[in-house]
């Protein structure tokens, strides 16, 4: 593994363990009930029992992070995840099968690409109502298109590989064929994908709790206390800083596995 690979594996894992690790334990961790309001002690410095303040309910801010943080990466990678299967699914019907098969999923893909995403997620919410389940499913519609053209591409790739014509020739089923020789060869780019993916997601989570279209109201989520922080953004502005701070945080994290797996799935880069 080259020497700029293991430092952005080793940033990577430093980000991870800082967000991953305190969201898993947050129940464990959390210093006060997230949803706690307490208006006389609204907007109340560092110090104390509060180390990260709290904001203009009373609300322990680090306690808020640290939940806020199982709600974003439970949509991320939970949309990720459907996303990934859908995509992968349908991408590796259109490159196996080919011809109006292809034609017709290539060309859905294209209908779900021609709208900007962000506005996309936006109508998908707003019609479907708030709430984390209409999120990742505003989410998937978001995700699957990168993952069918990507998978569509490796498999038309990997079909002209001399084994896939031997395996046919041998007249292995389709099935078995794309499920033991086909798969596991385009598995690396997917994963890669899928990184910078979770990234993506969690940021359009925010975006969408933000506007008041993600998680119930109440709810700790970054994108939510960034908008509740955004009112009294000059009288106490680490109220919006910190979830913000964390937010980039996370991003960069996921961004930078995606960086570290494509160097080191890649024999190109490798080498």
């Amino acid at each position: 593994m080259k020497p700029s690979t293991r430092h952005l594996v080793l940033t990577a894992c430093l980000l991870g363990v800082f967000f991953v690790i305190p969201a898993l334990l947050a129940p464990w961790l959390a210093p006060h009930d997230p949803l706690e309001v307490d208006l006389k002690g609204a907007l109340e410095p560092l110090g104390g029992g509060y180390p990260l303040g709290r904001d203009d309910q009373g609300a322990d801010i680090l306690s808020r992070l640290l939940y806020g943080a199982r709600i974003s990466l439970l949509v991320g990678v939970g949309s990720v995840a459907v996303s990934a299967v859908l995509g992968v699914a349908l991408g590796m019907i259109s490159g196996y099968l080919g011809g109006w098969v292809d034609m017709l999923i290539m060309r859905l893909v294209d209908v779900f690409m021609a709208f900007p995403g962000l506005l996309l997620a936006i109508a998908l919410v707003a019609v479907l109502g708030p709430g984390l389940s209409n999120v990742v499913l505003a989410l998937t519609a978001l995700g699957w298109t990168g993952f069918a053209r990507l998978a569509r591409g490796q498999v038309l790739g990997v079909m002209e590989k001399d084994y896939i014509r031997a395996a046919r020739g041998l007249g292995v089923g389709p099935l078995r064929l794309m499920g033991r020789h086909i798969l596991p060869n385009i598995m690396a780019p997917v994963v890669v994908q899928a990184s910078f993916a979770v990234a993506s997601a969690i940021l359009a989570e925010a975006s969408l709790s933000f506007l008041g279209l993600g998680a119930p109201p109440g709810t700790p989520s970054w994108g939510a206390m960034l908008a509740e922080g955004r009112h009294v953004l000059w009288e106490a502005p680490l109220v919006s800083l910190f979830p913000g701070l964390a937010i980039m945080g996370v991003v960069l994290g996921f961004n930078l596995l995606g960086d570290a797996l494509n160097d080191y799935l890649d024999p190109k880069r490798r080498r």
